[in-house]
């Protein structure tokens, strides 16, 4: 993580994504602008919350990590969303993690001044209503679709939210912690990539991916993780 002190290019991301429409000018003031390399740890649960996150620019990786220490997949956002939401209402700890899947850049402002000096604004407010059901509507969909959908297409639009513009990808997680993202066992997800590197989808080598037939990935992928409701 690195701030970006380009006041142009913070600038650029505001009014890209309205962000003035959430926060007034005398708040904005406080806004800075933070990149995050690809893999890096952008919030970790069980921390305290010291900035509201707005995803600007990239894509992130939101995930619960269980008392049993397995993983339960939550969601992958590539467009404008905000993090903290929860946890700046009730000024509890983090409750997931989140990971940058791409190099990202967020926007933050500091949790305390918000609760300080923002939280009577009705517009501020109606912004976090919004968020929490969009969210809240979308974890549902994701859930569901896990327990609907067979493991090859969780497997599919897993690969396709980690794809960039190359014809591979490089997995920076072990298949026994993917496994436990995806809801499965090791070794049904090994016989799940065995069997869509049989019909030429695919090729394994390693934690190399190289995708045969991006066609067919993205029709079994049916965008899992991505769409809300």
């Amino acid at each position: 993580m690195r701030k970006i002190v380009d006041n142009s290019l913070l600038e650029h991301y505001i009014k890209k994504h309205n962000i003035d429409q959430i926060f007034d000018e005398d708040m904005l003031k406080y806004a800075q602008l933070y990149f995050f390399e690809k893999g890096e740890y952008i919030l970790e649960a069980a921390n305290k919350l010291e900035y509201y996150y707005l995803l600007v620019g990239g894509k992130i990786k939101i995930y619960y990590i269980l008392e049993n220490g397995k993983y339960s997949n939550l969601k992958f956002y590539n467009d404008f969303v905000t993090i903290g939401d929860m946890e700046l209402l009730k000024d509890d700890p983090i409750i997931c993690n989140i990971d940058a899947v791409e190099d990202t850049y967020m926007i933050v402002l500091s949790s305390d001044i918000l609760r300080k000096k923002y939280f009577d604004n009705p517009k501020f407010l109606r912004h976090l209503v919004d968020s929490l059901s969009v969210k809240l509507s979308a974890t549902i969909n994701n859930s569901s679709y896990n327990f609907v959908y067979p493991l090859i297409n969780r497997l599919a639009s897993y690969l396709v939210e980690h794809t960039t513009d190359e014809e591979y990808i490089i997995l920076t997680s072990s298949y026994l912690e993917i496994a436990e993202f995806l809801g499965t066992t090791y070794r049904h997800l090994n016989r799940t990539f065995k069997e869509m590197e049989a019909k030429s989808i695919i090729k394994c080598e390693d934690k190399r991916i190289n995708i045969l037939d991006n066609k067919r990935l993205r029709e079994l992928s049916k965008n899992l993780f991505i769409n809300p409701l």
